[in-house]
């Protein structure tokens, strides 16, 4: 699967600043004033893992295909957007389809970058925006519950999709999120969120987004979104926007050193990565042939058969077996021939879970 995510947060908090970074490239526009982003900015990217480019070493073949994230950056949203205030409204079904949601949240103290109060609030901050989201998510639904309320008259078996409809709509009128709901093995509740890609779903990583000297554990701004994303249930990533953006233009070698310099582990993409991944819980396989090695994700505990789905769906109709070789095994041995010689591959049927690393061939007919 290709993996989707929406940056959103209030207006002025680095929202397109950290865009630009994660995207690798100055796409969006950034500026000292509220919605500088007017129409959604997004980029495809290629998610980083440098287990591709060695076993194109070890393969010797010409092309290495990474798996790609696409990020879509939208307006600020305010107060209201729900309702079409500051344009919020325009922007949020923009991101209805992605993944999960990169929450930015402003971190940092600067008189000279406006902020919608007198200083920056992460908790009433992240509040605003969260409230927004439910009000999108209930005027959504509340269509939803119109059709259904037709469906039933002429179909009862919709009766406990337009019971579970309001129960959620009761929830969102609290402005809390549908993953409130107490049941969640309700298969009306899965149905729902299946089909509706409620905004209040899906993982959140708030980005705690700080200045170059807001990195320490006793910044109250940081203490304030950790709380939060505790709270929820949800991940949390510590990034500088203006670090980041500067670091855009420098070599990898540059950057390390930068980052090094500044403190920093590691950048802002392969942060939101990481979470991301561990926030929908996906994993890498990777398939080669004479031409190239690629990288697919897809979720943790993924029969075979789907696995190989994601590739091409004849696959997945006419699997056979699969031809697994965990990564460190062929890393080890060095070629397909080596590994068989020392009996380290594995023939898989279709009830094997694909695991994180599998390099996989997949037999099928069709």
């Amino acid at each position: 699967m290709s993996l989707s995510i929406g940056i959103i947060g209030l207006p002025n908090v680095g929202k397109s600043t950290t865009f630009n970074a994660l995207c690798g490239a100055q796409q969006a526009q950034v500026a000292n004033f509220p919605f500088t982003t007017i129409q959604p900015n997004r980029a495809i990217v290629p998610l980083p893992d440098p287990r591709v480019e060695k076993l194109q070493e070890l393969v010797k073949v010409p092309n290495a295909i990474h798996a790609t994230i696409e990020f879509v950056d939208i307006a600020g949203l305010v107060r209201g957007a729900s309702k079409g205030e500051g344009l919020g409204n325009q922007f949020l079904d923009q991101i209805r389809n992605t993944d999960a949601i990169v929450h930015v949240v402003r971190c940092f103290d600067d008189p000279n970058v406006v902020h919608i109060s007198d200083q920056p609030d992460p908790r009433n901050d992240t509040e605003i925006v969260n409230i927004e989201l439910a009000l999108s998510d209930l005027g959504h639904l509340e269509r939803k519950i119109e059709r259904l309320g037709s469906a039933v008259k002429a179909d009862k078996k919709q009766q406990p999709s337009l019971d579970t409809a309001h129960k959620l709509r009761g929830i969102l009128q609290q402005g809390k999120p549908v993953t409130s709901y107490p049941d969640a093995e309700d298969e009306a509740y899965k149905g729902l969120l299946q089909e509706m890609r409620f905004l209040t779903s899906k993982p959140v990583i708030y980005a705690a987004n700080v200045d170059e000297a807001g990195f320490a554990a006793d910044n109250p701004y940081l203490q304030a979104v950790g709380q939060v994303a505790a709270e929820q249930h949800a991940e949390m990533v510590v990034l500088c926007a203006r670090l980041e953006d500067e670091m855009l233009a420098m070599s990898e070698a540059d950057k390390r050193e930068f980052m090094e310099l500044a403190g920093v582990e590691c950048c802002g993409l392969e942060q939101v990565i990481r979470k991301g991944f561990q926030a929908l819980d996906l994993i890498s396989f990777f398939t080669k042939n004479e031409n190239e090695v690629r990288a697919w994700n897809v979720p943790r505990n993924t029969p075979a058969p789907k696995a190989a789905g994601a590739i091409h769906t004849d696959f997945e109709h006419g699997f056979i077996r699969a031809e697994v070789i965990p990564f460190p095994v062929f890393v080890k041995y060095g070629s397909d021939a080596a590994v068989k010689a020392a009996g380290q591959m594995r023939l898989e049927g279709k009830e094997y879970l694909v695991q994180d690393g599998d390099v996989i061939y997949f037999r099928f007919n069709v």
